[in-house]
């Protein structure tokens, strides 16, 4: 049967001189279209409808077509047929409720469609009538928490959830589908919640609750009060909280998974080469619901940031590719959910020798991939809801202390773009250390790769912020972290402008969080190395802030800001052109040049330097 067959729902091919055969439920379509009521010649009309398998593409395509004269004839028979599905829902006959669900799912689906201009309030009136809005929706709601709550089907309730799933994105921006102000006032939290705690639920419809849930609490969230949000907000119960987790690890486990067997595939020959010039078009498949969902997570409930830190064994589970029956014509966003082999499999024993992993390691991981390429607009929103997540746990101070406890190490194999003037970072021999280490090096890596001319700075100063942050609590809490600060300082040397406080905060606090002396050798050792580049800078923002114009304040406080590097600058680099002088070397090594710092500071102490300057108060920094 050919596609325009079924559509129309035709049986079979016929001769010209016979009208061609519709199924029954096409017939019975046919009737609720025109003008009078289905069931005044066949009272059990309703119940007979509700038996036969549903054709969800006619259906919809009939309500796409029908014009605005047609709307108003047929709108009882609209609202008709959407109070008869709600009350299916309540039938014991499994298939009545299956069909009332695909067939409600239509009615959203089509009404929109046809109506993308009309407002919400005209929607409702065709779908159910205005002024019996308010009791549908809530007999709606309450029957689709029964069927989730109770001893349903697993079939029923995925079932449910996709309806739900459909209803809240018929519009392209959530916040003007006013039909969710029923589902506001009829709150389905507690369904969700029951779901994520459930470990058999979760497996099963786990990621539709979450997706479910991180879109609901979207709805006007900055226009009025949200009860997703608040209810969200004080979540404690340890299984959902920890059911909510799983869900979102598993989730990132296996594109994670994914990227790395299509990155494994592309290795060798030609794709290998043109992959390290252009980069990776797998970076481009991400799943901003499951981001959403997690930022939700981590931005509204401080308890949610003990989950991050729970650790379980890596394993890495080949997930074999199945066809799923679709259940409705397109899945809602447009996304698919992990493998259930994935999101079924049972906590594996904890061996000494596996690597440990949690669901902070296995995000930064997925950001490492998501941040390499943000050429296009939807990989860009990716990375700045990777970051913005990043800064929710960078503020947080129970994460900043699980992020620095010596105690718990992890090696983190973050994913590194390719690129011609490096070789690919081998992935083995990954030291073991604390978290934020992993934190610092997914930055820094940001940065490095992505000099670029079309420069994305705010996705920059988002990086900038979050190592500030960092900074800030190994300066207040005295934290010496191991770490090889010599990429940090050369990658900010590219950029000072944006970065001079941070400078001042390493000169002037370093000595409470730099594990080692040699850490401020090196720090200087940059900084006159580079010493043009800060020249450069303070001559350009000495010349604005000394004209009149709008940026004279801020130019004006970069100056202020550039006092303690150009001490350093102006005491040091007399003394290293004198040696060079004297000795008839033209280019000094890294070597000889620390040395010669390092008898500067043994014969001059650096408080000789105007104490006004070097151990100037930074009050910049908060």
């Amino acid at each position: 049967m050919s596609q325009v067959e079924k559509k129309a729902g035709l049986l079979r091919r016929t001769s010209s001189s016979k009208k061609p055969l519709k199924e029954k439920v096409v017939l019975m379509y046919d009737e609720i279209f025109a003008k009078e009521d289905p069931a005044k010649n066949n009272p059990r009309f309703w119940d007979e409808l509700f038996l036969m398998k549903v054709n969800l593409e006619y259906l919809e395509s009939k309500l796409e077509s029908v014009n605005g004269e047609e709307v108003q004839r047929i709108q009882d028979n609209i609202n008709s047929l959407f109070h008869h599905c709600v009350q299916a829902l309540g039938e014991e006959h499994q298939i009545k409720v299956v069909n009332a669900l695909q067939t409600l799912c239509a009615l959203f689906r089509g009404v929109h469609q046809k109506n993308k201009s009309a407002s919400g309030f005209d929607i409702i009136n065709m779908l159910m009538g205005f002024d019996k809005a308010e009791q549908r929706m809530k007999d709606l709601m309450e029957r689709l928490d029964s069927l989730l709550c109770g001893d349903s089907s697993e079939s029923l309730k995925s079932l449910c959830l996709k309806l739900l799933l459909c209803l809240v994105t018929v519009t392209d921006n959530i916040s003007q589908n006013t039909i969710l102000e029923y589902v506001m006032i009829n709150s389905i939290f507690e369904a969700i919640l029951q779901i994520l705690s459930d470990p058999s639920s979760r497996g099963q419809h786990g990621y539709d609750a979450v997706v479910l849930l991180a879109l609901l609490v979207n709805y006007r969230k900055y226009e009025s009060v949200n009860p997703y949000i608040v209810k969200l907000s004080i979540v404690d119960d340890e299984p959902t909280l920890d059911g909510m987790g799983v869900v979102l690890h598993q989730a990132l486990t296996e594109y994670n998974r994914q990227y790395k067997d299509k990155e494994e595939e592309n290795q060798g020959g030609f794709f290998s080469t043109l992959t390290s010039m252009v980069g990776s078009t797998f970076i481009s498949w991400t799943n901003e619901a499951i981001l959403l969902a997690l930022y939700e997570a981590v931005h509204l409930n401080r308890n949610f940031i003990t989950v991050l830190a729970q650790s379980h064994p890596e394993i890495d589970i080949a997930v074999t590719p199945s066809t799923p029956t679709p259940t409705t014509p397109t899945t809602p966003l447009g996304t698919t959910p992990p493998s259930l082999d994935v999101m079924n499999n049972p906590e594996l024993p904890l061996d000494p020798n596996l690597q440990t992993s949690n669901l902070l390691i296995t995000f930064l991981k997925y950001a490492s991939i998501v941040m390499q390429d943000t050429k296009d607009e939807h990989r860009l929103n990716s990375a700045r809801l990777c970051l913005i997540i990043l800064t929710c746990i960078a503020e947080d101070q129970y994460a900043d202390a699980f992020l620095h406890d010596d105690n718990i190490n992890f090696r983190v194999s973050l994913h590194r773009m390719p690129m011609r003037h490096r070789k690919k970072a081998p992935g083995k021999n990954i030291p073991s250390r604390p978290l934020v280490c992993a934190v610092l090096d997914l930055m820094v890596e940001f940065i490095v790769t992505h000099m670029m001319k079309d420069f994305p700075m705010d996705l920059y100063l988002r990086c900038v912020q979050i190592i500030h942050k960092l900074l800030c609590y190994q300066k207040k809490c005295r934290i010496r972290l191991h770490y090889t600060w010599r990429e940090l300082w050369s990658v900010f040397l590219t950029n000072p402008n944006f970065v001079v406080n941070l400078f001042n905060m390493f000169i002037t606090y370093g000595d409470t969080f730099l594990p080692t002396s040699n850490s401020y050798d090196e720090l200087y050792y940059e900084i006159v190395r580079m010493h043009q580049v800060f020249d450069n800078l303070y001559c350009m923002v000495l010349r604005v802030s000394t004209n009149t114009g709008q940026w004279k304040e801020a130019a004006s406080k970069v100056t202020h800001a550039l006092v303690n590097i150009r001490a350093i600058i102006n005491h040091f680099n007399p003394k290293i052109e004198s040696y060079a002088a004297v000795n008839h070397i033209s280019q000094l090594s890294e070597e000889q040049v620390r040395s010669i710092s390092l008898n500067v500071r043994k014969n001059v102490s650096l408080n000789t330097l105007s104490q006004d300057v070097l151990l100037k108060e930074f009050s910049t920094i908060s």
